[in-house]
């Protein structure tokens, strides 16, 4: 019985080992893309265990992450998910020129990433994606209190900008204004 006692306390031993090592082991995004350029440009930037919001970001870290996003919504939103523009249902060829839309797409891009990915989601993953988190997106972004409702095929109502940062406990360093 005592060695029987002993054998469980090794084996609940060598558990909590592995789950301290896999707890503490940094997790890996999602492929977006396939491609090497993909992988290469996400491991340089992604040194957190988790990938930032948007809006913590700044210099270098954010021409990239707006790059890799713009990527993704040109690549695989708009030709995959978005049908034709009409009064009912805006969209902005310039929406990176829209804080709030990028704010937005990012983060239907971070629950994306999750949940497309089979290994941590199982197969309903985009389901759920599509349900929770494109078509409450897309209702506000397109919808007409969204951030294109001035917006029209060719034409532009409202100046778009970037607005300048606010400082805060989010943000710290030399605003240069974008």
């Amino acid at each position: 019985m005592a060695e029987d006692i002993d054998d469980l306390k090794a084996e609940v031993a060598s558990l909590r080992a592995s789950v301290e090592a896999l707890s503490s082991a940094p997790a890996e995004p999602a492929a977006l893309f396939t491609g090497d350029a993909w992988t290469e440009q996400r491991s340089e930037t992604e040194d957190r265990r988790y990938p930032p919001f948007i809006f913590l970001l700044d210099g270098d870290e954010l021409d990239s992450e707006l790059r890799l996003l713009a990527e993704w919504v040109e690549g695989v939103l708009v030709p995959g998910c978005l049908g034709e523009p009409s009064a009912d249902a805006r969209w902005c060829h310039l929406w990176t020129e829209h804080w709030d839309a990028v704010g937005a797409l990012h983060a239907l891009w971070l629950a994306w990433q999750e949940l497309t990915d089979p290994a941590t989601c199982g197969y309903t993953g985009p389901s759920t994606w599509y349900r929770d988190h494109y078509r409450p997106c897309m209702t506000e972004l397109r919808g007409p209190r969204g951030p294109f409702a001035s917006c029209t095929k060719g034409e532009h109502r409202v100046e778009h900008r970037l607005p300048s940062r606010v400082p805060s406990a989010w943000y710290s360093g030399d605003d240069s204004g974008s």
